[in-house]
């Protein structure tokens, strides 16, 4: 279930979360293999088995854990793993995440991932009473070795063309089997884990970021982070081949920006950082903590939304980044921008582009032309 917190900070525009299907999928092949928990922790030990950078939480408690491993010493079949191959022929886990990480503690490290104390099995009637409320090293040696030897099917996928991993997203989309839907982010995160996603991470930390983002944790479910995918896959959006189409898929468009600047080959890793860095130390100290959140005038003030509107984010970023680059972003003490912004998003031309057909390119370059004019007073020049 998703906290409060988790509802309240970004809004969702619905025709931004479609999804999409195209000629990538032809693409994927797969094979079936056996692997032993032996193999697999192995292959984690030495790098050759992979979680994402910023993979979901370990999310089972100590009785659903402790249930798997009782299945495992019963010998009962459990459900399949799936696993990606990388360029450079590691495996990348896809979906069995819980079930390999919660063998991998109990058997190697001996701690719960749950709480990070000793693991033993739950002392409860759900578990059989010949291990029961036992760590892995007082089982008996023939239990250790089922458990070691257990036999897990494991589906391997790989993408021979093209080779952007964007076949390899659906896969994620369609086949996870966890307790809850992956998000767009959290399954980029799987699939474009380099060195781009690892800044996208670091930026996130910002501190300037995170008072604006919620003034608090980051979002369990990368929703902040996305939110930086896109404030750059806006910015740079006027040298992408789809500037030149009628209408984006955003989750496509953002899947394409991420593997095209994998490893910095649009923008350098350091031009992002100063970018980002700059900016939002430029926000915090010149707007108000309404920043990226929609309004509508009631009575003599305005009344402000409590969720950051995605459609803001990229239009102020892009339209900041651009002025950043022309002219630096020094202009004294001498402009109000609360009052800039607060007029900005009165503006019906404004909020008709940021809520109606929002991954329409026109209505894209409006309302990132209108923050560049209202904002800081210069044309964006495409």
């Amino acid at each position: 279930m998703a906290t409060v917190r988790e509802q309240m900070i970004v809004d969702e525009i619905k025709e931004e979360t479609d999804s999409y299907s195209d000629d990538s999928l032809f693409n994927i092949t797969s094979f079936g293999t056996d692997m032993t928990f032996r193999e697999l922790i192995t292959m984690y030990e030495e790098g050759d088995l992979e979680k994402p950078e910023m993979q979901r939480n370990y999310v089972w408690n100590k009785n659903e854990a402790s249930r798997f491993i009782d299945s495992v010493l019963l010998g009962l079949p459990v459900p399949s793993i799936f696993l990606a191959k990388t360029k450079d022929e590691k495996r990348l886990i896809v979906d069995g995440y819980q079930r390999i990480m919660t063998v991998y503690d109990y058997v190697q490290r001996g701690v719960f991932g749950g709480d990070g104390k000793s693991f033993t099995l739950s002392n409860s009637e759900i578990i059989n009473k010949r291990w029961r409320g036992k760590t892995f090293q007082e089982l008996q040696p023939e239990e250790k070795r089922r458990i070691r030897n257990f036999p897990i099917h494991a589906i391997v996928f790989e993408q021979k063309e093209p080779q952007d991993d964007t076949g390899m997203y659906q896969i994620f989309e369609r086949i996870n089997t966890g307790g809850r839907t992956l998000k767009p982010q959290e399954i980029r995160n799987c699939v474009y884990h380099g060195d781009f996603n690892k800044l996208l991470i670091e930026l996130n930390k910002n501190t300037n970021w995170r008072k604006i983002y919620n003034d608090g944790a980051e979002d369990t479910r990368m929703a902040d982070i996305e939110l930086i995918l896109r404030m750059f896959a806006f910015g740079y959006i006027y040298s992408q081949e789809e500037i030149q189409q009628k209408q984006i898929n955003l989750v496509k468009y953002l899947n394409q920006f991420m593997k095209r600047n994998d490893s910095f080959s649009i923008v350098s890793k350091e031009k992002l950082s100063d970018d980002f860095n700059a900016i939002m130390d430029f926000f915090a100290n010149n707007f108000s903590a309404n920043i990226f959140r929609n309004g509508k005038k009631k009575d003599d003030h305005i009344s402000f939304s409590k969720k950051i509107n995605p459609a803001i984010v990229d239009s102020i970023f892009a339209a900041t980044m651009y002025i950043k680059k022309k002219n630096g972003l020094d202009f004294g003490e001498s402009i109000d921008f609360t009052e800039r912004y607060e007029r900005l998003i009165l503006m019906d031309d404004y909020q008709d582009s940021i809520s109606k057909r929002t991954t329409n390119i026109d209505k894209i370059q409006k309302r990132i032309n209108l923050a560049c004019e209202v904002l800081y007073g210069e044309h964006y020049e495409w």
